[in-house]
């Protein structure tokens, strides 16, 4: 059999239409919208005129192994709470790719690297803005760099935007946690949305206070760079709920989200909630030397609409992957495997991305639609 198809996991949500169709117009009749509601799926695949096809998948229930063979590639847009479904596809041959930003789960899925090399699949998590594009960055900064020391990552979303139900809930359930990091080589444990920093996101939005927040990326590059410390902090285009959401995490009150009825109502409120705009940005700052001089490196990336540059920054992995054969089989960070100056072009979406070597602006780049 011929595996030539592609099944998007998620597909007819936020996310996942977004890649859905901006991999049908590479490939059309080929993607595959999946996830437990067939009729939703049909749907989105009639908005499409057909050129994404509907599917059928339970992911809590025990998957067929036939009904994966025709594809060539998955895409997860869907959280998972264990690497079961991950086994199945390397299992079988399918690459697959992970918008998963869930640190517990990616490191599991790392475990499977022996796994994937043996049947030839490539796995590639870490794939949209954070993580994906910020480990893209850091990257990319650190190639300016014989040595790196530290490194600053920020991400601001905007409260404007549309957010899908997935990624709401992630956030308000990690406001409410702590989370662990390596500092000075030891484990440690840290609360979410406390250590405020002041950064400047650029002469369209301007500095902006942001505070620890648990995305995987910080985890992710000090595994695989070995980096010293990595820090990845959250605010949001209201300086104003950025400001109260630290208060409320300050006095505890934040533990309350614990609750279901009361996550239940934060999710509901925060979906409702339109008092910004729908900007993004993403900042990565390394310190560090070359050839015995300090030397700072900042990459931004600022545009609209976070889940578009998510979307598309994951489809325009996944043609890279189905085009290229010069990809390693085994498990890899979307930063082990693709530089950024190869992805930048291939996403086809609105963005501005610039790089600066000691405050000298090195590189500028102006994606288009």
């Amino acid at each position: 059999m011929m595996k030539d198809q592609i099944l998007v996991v998620g597909g007819y949500g936020h996310v996942g239409q977004i890649i859905s169709k901006a991999l049908a117009a590479s490939y059309p009749g080929k993607v595959y919208a999946a996830g437990r509601s067939i009729e939703k799926a049909a749907a989105f695949s009639r908005s499409t005129g057909g050129r994404v096809l509907p599917m059928q998948i339970q992911m809590n229930n025990s998957i067929d192994p036939e009904q994966l063979q025709p594809f060539k590639l998955v895409v997860m847009c869907l959280d998972q709470q264990d690497d079961t479904f991950v086994r199945l596809c390397l299992s079988l041959g399918i690459h697959y790719i992970d918008l998963s930003a869930k640190d517990a789960f990616l490191s599991q899925v790392e475990g499977l690297n022996e796994m994937a090399a043996a049947s030839g699949s490539t796995a590639v998590l870490s794939i949209g803005l954070a993580p994906g594009l910020t480990n893209l960055m850091t990257a990319r900064a650190m190639l300016e760099l014989d040595h790196a020391d530290s490194v600053d990552i920020t991400i601001m979303l905007g409260l404007g935007d549309r957010h899908g139900q997935a990624a709401i809930e992630w956030t308000i359930d990690n406001l409410a946690e702590d989370f662990e990091i390596v500092r000075d080589g030891r484990k440690t444990m840290v609360k979410s949305f406390t250590d405020g920093k002041r950064t400047d996101l650029g002469a369209d939005i301007g500095w902006k206070k942001a505070y620890r927040f648990n995305f995987s990326d910080q985890h992710a590059l000090m595994r695989t760079l070995h980096l010293p410390s990595v820090t990845t902090r959250l605010c949001f285009d209201s300086s104003l709920v950025t400001d109260l959401l630290a208060v409320l995490k300050s006095i505890g009150l934040t533990r309350l989200l614990r609750l279901p009825s009361t996550r239940r109502f934060a999710v509901v409120m925060f979906r409702k909630l339109r008092i910004g705009s729908d900007k993004y940005a993403a900042k990565v700052e390394v310190w560090g030397s070359k050839s015995g001089e300090a030397v700072h490196v900042e990459c931004l990336l600022h545009g609209h609409n976070e889940a578009q540059i998510t979307g598309k920054t994951g489809a325009a992995i996944a043609e890279l992957l189905l085009n290229e054969n010069c990809y390693p089989a085994g498990v890899y960070h979307s930063h082990e495997l693709i530089q950024l100056d190869t992805l930048l072009p291939a996403i086809q979406d609105e963005f501005h991305f610039e790089v600066k070597v000691n405050n000298r602006k090195r590189m500028t780049f102006n994606g288009i639609n």
